[in-house]
């Protein structure tokens, strides 16, 4: 055991490191050699989606004690895109570096992630593949379903609640009341929003074990599940098998079809690139359009589709997917877990679809694909449409640009009662990828002027290189690459140049006489970053990738060898 470097040795340096662990009342037989499992929790009361990880970390303690080994918790950076500024996902490198450093310098054998809202779960991703270690992973789970007028409502609808309001079909009051109802309970977004997606593709990844994704947050099977992932995480330990060594190609590609097969965030495109170039996989945005052509949507849930996470756990879950997938030969089944165990065996017995919530490959929820890459002259690098979450009608559609060059350009435009733009208006905004927001927010899914919303219209064409909500919805063309911060493409387009998008042809083209835009380029002034500010900031805007690269920091990018820390007497 990697602890027995620090609990096991003779002399003053064994001496210290045990003497020091013991005024927290462990006594001699708790460091008697067996497995240390460190608890990376991210629990915060300024992360609300994670709020029950108090109560989970003593669940999985009780596990690894039942299991025979030794738990320590330790605190981890909390992501909560609820309420950080300027956006969570500026923070997830972060948080993985400090992940990473923390396990790498302290004596544990393997690590269980406590992971929630949604940057928490790639952050945990990243810092455990580098670091080595065996992990695994426990979601705080969805939150309960939240009702109004005795419908149910969700995150999703929350878009379409503000965009009902200002268009005067939903009065203030109304409005005011469904805010205290929204959230019902503790954990995270009810629907296949980030959070929700990536606990899915921890599962298909061999992260966690199965039923990680849907249990409800208050659920018992949550709690009972906490108690199991501690007994696995001392089995992990003794295995000594890191991220690396099972999660393979195969487990990705796995990963991709799943995300398709659910109508997931778009989000996880950059998340699985960057957790997969950690462990040395070269992954990329045509891997998802690519391996997604011939997988249907089996998921009946918000925001493709409508029901919630609840009625999706009571169905079954990921693991009845899952197994849909297996049967349909549409991923690979000899996949492995953290504990070695293929997916086939894992899942054999998990169920049926109920064709409600839940369909089969043979009569899915939806034949459309849920992800597509496009490229053209606009996006070079490539861009993201999620399919299953846009109007049909505008995928194919050409239209005049409108350009806003910030985020505070666009709000200023939409809170003008009087502005407006012709229905088939390309709505574009640039300078908020990775570098230019910075951090690469959820504003892709610009709100429509007010007075196109009173003429009826609920869906225009958008183009950022920003990223959009999984809870989102609308035709929108995110994840620009490269971003119009860096010199791309976006930064060359100028109000009134007409824009092509195709889904049929996978491009998104702007049209516009290539001599004018070298006169443009020509002309185009450089981006002023944060790399004067200092700090963290100044780290980030130099060294962040393009978001079709994962928005890592490029130093990162590759798997560092497990080693043990030099010795501090």
């Amino acid at each position: 055991m990697r602890s027995h470097d620090w609990f096991k040795r003779g002399g003053l340096h064994g001496f210290i490191y045990r003497s020091w662990v013991y005024n927290g009342g462990l006594t001699r037989e708790s460091l008697d050699g067996r497995p240390v499992i460190g608890i990376a929790n991210s629990w915060s009361e300024l992360t609300p989606c994670n709020r029950n990880l108090r109560q989970l970390a003593d669940l999985v303690k009780q596990g690894v004690i039942e299991a025979g080994g030794l738990p320590l918790e330790f605190p981890v950076m909390s992501l909560g895109e609820t309420l950080m500024r300027p956006t969570a996902m500026m923070f997830r490198n972060l948080s993985a570096m400090a992940i990473e450093e923390t396990i790498r310098a302290n004596p544990m054998d393997a690590v269980v992630l406590l992971t929630g809202c949604d940057k928490t779960t790639p952050a945990a991703m990243m810092g455990a593949a580098s670091a080595g270690l065996p992990s695994i992973l426990l979601s705080a789970g969805p939150m309960t379903k939240s009702f109004h007028n005795g419908a149910p409502i969700s995150v999703t609808q929350m878009w379409k609640f503000s965009e009902e309001r200002r268009a005067g079909r939903m009065s203030d009051e109304e409005f005011a009341e469904i805010e205290l109802k929204l959230n019902a309970s503790e954990g995270h977004c009810p629907i296949m929003g980030t959070a929700s997606t990536m606990a899915s593709l921890v599962e298909i990844l061999g992260l966690s074990l199965p039923g990680n994704a849907a249990a409800p947050a208050t659920s018992a099977e949550r709690r009972r599940l906490a108690v199991e992932t501690g007994k696995a995480a001392v089995l992990a330990a003794r295995s000594d098998e890191g991220i690396a060594s099972y999660c393979d190609r195969r487990s990705l590609q796995n990963a991709i079809v799943l995300l398709s097969a659910l109508g997931g965030s778009t989000n996880a495109v950059i998340h699985l690139i960057a957790f997969a170039r950690r462990i040395g996989i070269q992954l990329t945005v045509d891997d998802f359009d690519k391996l997604s052509d011939a997988v249907p949507n089996l998921a009946n849930i918000e925001p493709s589709g409508h029901f919630a996470m609840e009625d999706y756990y009571r169905a079954g879950g990921t693991s009845v997917v899952i197994n849909e997938l297996i049967k349909g030969s549409l991923v690979d089944g000899t996949s492995r877990n953290f504990l070695g165990h293929s997916l086939s065996s894992l899942y054999a017995s998990s169920g049926t679809p109920d064709q409600k919530v839940i369909f089969s490959v043979d009569q899915p929820y939806k034949n459309t694909k849920s992800i597509a890459v496009v490229r053209g002259n606009l996006a070079p690098m490539g861009a993201i449409v999620k399919v299953s979450a846009a109007s049909k009608e505008l995928l194919e559609h050409e239209g005049p640009a409108y350009v806003f060059d910030n985020v505070d350009v666009m709000r200023r435009a939409m809170a003008d009662p009087n502005f407006d733009v012709p229905d088939d208006t390309v709505l574009v905004l640039r300078n908020c990828g990775p570098k230019g927001y910075p951090g690469m927010a959820e504003v892709a899914n610009m709100p429509l002027p007010k007075k196109v919303l009173e003429r009826g219209v609920r869906d225009m064409v958008r183009v950022s290189d920003a990223r959009m909500s999984g809870s989102a919805f609308g035709t929108v063309v995110l994840h620009v690459s490269p971003e119009a911060s860096s010199g791309g493409p976006l930064s060359l387009v100028e109000t009134g140049d007409r824009i092509r998008l195709s889904l049929h042809s996978r491009s998104i083209d702007l049209l516009v006489d290539e001599a004018i835009l070298d006169k443009r380029r020509a002309e185009l002034q450089s981006f002023s970053s944060d790399r004067s500010v200092g700090g963290y900031r100044e780290l980030y805007a130099q060294f962040v990738n393009e978001a079709a690269d994962g928005a890592d920091f490029s130093f990162l990018v590759h798997q560092r060898p497990v080693s043990l820390p030099l010795d501090n007497h």
